[in-house]
């Protein structure tokens, strides 16, 4: 447990990490229910497979100017010029496969939009609407991946997305509030 500022918190309290303690502070765990917000966790999970999470915290706002805001849509529209070009650009993770996932996930994005009215309707189906709730003493006692994770993960890769297995999609539900992972004694924890 990480305390600064009086408050207790799961992480982001260190010195020099106020963008962490932010994050942590406002959005981790907290349910979000706007489309363009879960397409954005879904690609910055993505890019974030092997690398720490503060790194891509960090590039967060090369990677809204370089995917559109992630407006679904346009990113869906980017050429294989505009995504080549990405790879060349130190405000993203230039690998080349993540890179062109967000296209190609994207494209599945607005498939189940259009299929079930929103992604947050299709999302949410995979834990009743509501979110989990964990009784976790420390952080590193939640798991990888749950039941939940491995059936959303392979309905996503079976809809055609990549970068979106069990252990991604369990800490994209963790970013998106599908699980509230907050440990005991942190501020946010709600248990």
């Amino acid at each position: 447990m990480v305390e600064i500022d009086g408050k207790n918190r799961c992480f982001g309290s260190e010195p020099g990490k106020e963008f962490y303690a932010d994050y942590h502070d406002h959005e981790w765990g907290v349910p979000s229910h706007n489309d363009q917000h879960l397409f954005e966790m879904l690609i910055l999970e993505g890019a974030q497979a092997g690398l720490s999470w503060e790194t891509v915290l960090k590039k967060r706002e090369g990677y809204r100017k370089a995917f559109h805001q992630f407006d679904p849509v346009k990113v869906a529209a980017m050429t294989d010029e505009e995504l080549e070009a990405l790879r060349h650009n130190p405000e993203v993770i230039r690998n080349r496969l993540k890179i062109y996932a967000a296209r190609q996930n994207a494209q599945v994005f607005l498939r189940i939009q259009k299929e079930l009215g929103s992604f947050d309707a299709y999302l949410w189906g995979f834990v009743n609407g509501k979110p989990i709730i964990t009784p976790w003493q420390q952080l590193r006692d939640a798991p990888a991946f749950t039941l939940e994770s491995d059936a959303l993960s392979k309905d996503l890769k079976k809809r055609g997305m990549t970068f979106v297995g069990s252990t991604i999609i369990y800490a994209y539900m963790q970013a998106v509030g599908l699980v509230n992972d907050h440990i005991r004694g942190c501020w946010r924890c709600g248990h």
